[in-house]
Order: structure tokens, then C-alpha cells, then sequence
């Protein structure tokens, strides 16, 4: 199958990444916003400008979109996917049924397929949810984010006054995760579930108290929360806060019998070195089942709750059936 990469930064490179380890995979090129000759490919394949892609269109079977949710996704995937079939990892929860709605009707009118809100949350964790609640139907979900770096936390924390480098750390707090896998079925506030840690390194003279202030009581990212910020050097920060690792836990609480006098605990968990590298690998497999859903005469928008499991293998139905069922 070959592939494209629109767009080239954290997630892009672990997409070039996990085609590298795919040998039923092929990169054909990079397409960039940016000038191609200030572009060099970690695998070395060809870039080129965002201009030139509608040239591979008879070249490229799926088009993996590699831009940011806020402002990136909601007008790339529903212009590209006119020319190609193309795989994005849009996740702001919230707008996902209006992005959807867009990308579908632009999907239909070209005949290609588009899986949006590929990765892990949304992703991986959305048919752990959807899996688990069609088990368990008298229940409840909990989800818990981290440790790990949050990269939109922290560059709203790069842009307050004062701030050279920030790096942001959602945290589980370990006594809620305790109290839900007990199956109690706790109440947990927002507060509850998780803390979060910032480390900064200020500008020579910055007010420090003000910038913690502006931190802890920013909205809709740290008001809600209980916030620990640490002052460290930019020697402090590239040695030990340069990584990106992330990860997380879906868990399911519920019952089951005429009485309700059985309990269950469903939980799936990830452990990620590298968010950007897991996602890019779990866009690549969605890539698969996007390039076969569109041989196989299907179009519009699709999300992984669409997708034939078996779609996102190398392996066959008999291999399959051999070896992992």
C-alpha cells in the first residue's frame, strides 16, 4: 500500500517511523507547508509542497494527515480527502460529530474513505469504552490521562509572559485509580482524578510568582486542578523533560446476575515512551483498513468504531484465525 504524509513534525515522523516497520507499507513522499529544501525526512523519501500533492493523486492509495486539532484538521482533512483517501488524528472530544459531519459530505462527493480521530484517545481508548459498556451495560467508565506530557497544556504555558520552555505532566492521583478498581464505583470530581505538574524555565529577571499565579489559575486548563510548577534551568529541561511520553488507563466498573451481586473490572492501560510515535504507528494501521475499505467500493467518513478489526492486520483471515483468535 502506498502512503502519504501530509505534513511534517512530531506525529509525522512517527508515522515514517512505523511505515518502516511495516513491509506491506511504501512512503511515497511528504508534503509540507513549509519550504521542502529546510525538510529532510528522517527516512529519507522525497518532500514536497502541499501544492504538488494533488499530482500523486493516482500515486498515493491513503493520505495520513498530520495536522494539529485546533486549527489544522477541521480545514485539511475535508480538502484533501477530495483527492485522496486519508487517515487524521482530530481530537478535541467535543467537536468530533461536527468534524465528522463535514469531512463525510466531502468524502461521499469524491468517493474516498476518511477515518478520523485516529490514535489512542480518541482511538484506542473509544472501542475499549464502546467494547466494555456492551458488556457491561450497568456500569460506569473512568478514564485517566498520564503520567505524561501534555503538548497543548504546555505550549499555553510557553505563551505566558515570562516563560522561555514549559513542559506539562497530567498525573493520575493513585488514590482514585485505587478506589475505581476496587469497583466501588466512586464519585470522582475533576480535581479528584487527576493533578498536574509544570516544569518552566523563566526568562532572566521574570516575575516567577506571577507566572505560577497565571499557571494555576489559567481556565478550562488548570483552574480545575491542583497544580505543582517547579522552576528548573534550560540545561534541567533538555536533559531530563526532553521526551514526550504519555499513556493511560479506560476502566469499567460494573455488575452482572439477577441481583446485581457480581461485580467486574474491565480496564485497558497504555505505557508510552513516545505519544507522538505510538499515535503515528496506530495511523498507519488504520491507513490499512482505509485503503481496503476503499477498494472494496466503500466511501464517506468513518470513525474506528466503523472498521472490520481485521482490517488493520498484514495478516490474513486464515493467519488471523491461526494465530491470534
Amino acid at each position: 500500500m502506498k502512503l502519504g504524509i501530509y505534513g511534517y513534525g512530531n506525529i509525522s515522523r512517527g508515522v515514517e517511523s512505523a511505515v518502516m516497520q511495516n513491509p506491506d507499507m511504501e512512503l511515497v513522499a511528504v508534503f509540507s507547508r513549509r519550504d521542502p529544501s529546510t525538510v529532510k525526512t528522517v527516512s529519507g523519501v522525497k518532500v514536497y509542497s502541499v501544492d504538488k500533492a494533488v499530482d500523486f493523486k493516482n500515486e498515493i492509495d491513503v493520505m495520513i494527515l498530520c495536522g494539529g486539532s485546533a486549527t489544522d484538521l477541521p480545514v485539511m482533512t475535508p480538502e484533501v480527502v477530495k483527492n485522496f483517501n486519508v487517515v487524521d488524528s482530530f481530537d478535541t472530544h467535543a467537536k468530533i460529530p461536527e468534524h465528522f459531519a463535514r469531512v463525510n459530505a466531502a468524502a461521499i462527493e469524491s468517493g474516498h474513505i476518511a477515518i478520523i480521530s485516529g490514535g489512542w484517545d480518541p482511538g484506542m481508548f473509544s472501542l475499549t469504552r464502546l467494547y466494555s459498556t456492551a458488556i457491561l451495560p450497568q456500569g460506569t467508565d473512568y478514564t485517566f490521562w498520564g503520567r505524561g506530557v501534555s503538548q497543548g497544556h504546555s505550549d499555553a504555558c510557553r505563551r505566558i509572559e515570562g516563560v522561555v520552555d514549559a513542559r506539562q505532566y497530567t498525573v493520575p492521583v493513585k488514590e482514585a485509580v485505587d478506589k475505581v478498581r476496587s469497583g466501588s464505583n466512586p464519585i470522582l470530581t475533576t480535581r479528584q482524578k487527576h493533578t498536574r505538574e509544570v516544569y518552566v524555565v523563566a526568562a532572566e529577571g521574570a516575575d516567577k510568582a506571577k507566572i505560577e499565579n497565571d499557571i494555576k489559575t489559567m481556565p478550562n486548563y488548570f483552574s480545575d486542578y491542583d497544580t505543582t510548577v517547579y522552576f528548573i534551568s534550560a540545561e534541567e529541561m533538555k536533559a531530563n523533560h526532553s521526551e514526550l511520553p504519555h499513556g493511560g488507563s479506560v476502566i469499567r466498573t460494573g455488575k452482572t446476575g439477577f441481583d446485581g451481586g457480581h461485580s467486574h473490572v474491565i480496564e485497558y492501560s497504555l505505557k508510552l515512551d513516545s505519544n507522538p510515535e505510538f499515535t503515528g504507528s496506530v495511523l498507519v494501521a488504520l491507513a490499512r483498513a482505509a485503503g481496503r475499505m476503499n477498494y472494496r467500493g466503500q466511501c464517506g467518513c468513518k470513525t474506528v468504531f466503523d472498521i472490520v478489526p481485521a482490517d488493520l492486520s498484514p495478516l490474513s483471515g486464515e493467519e488471523l484465525r491461526a494465530t491470534l483468535l
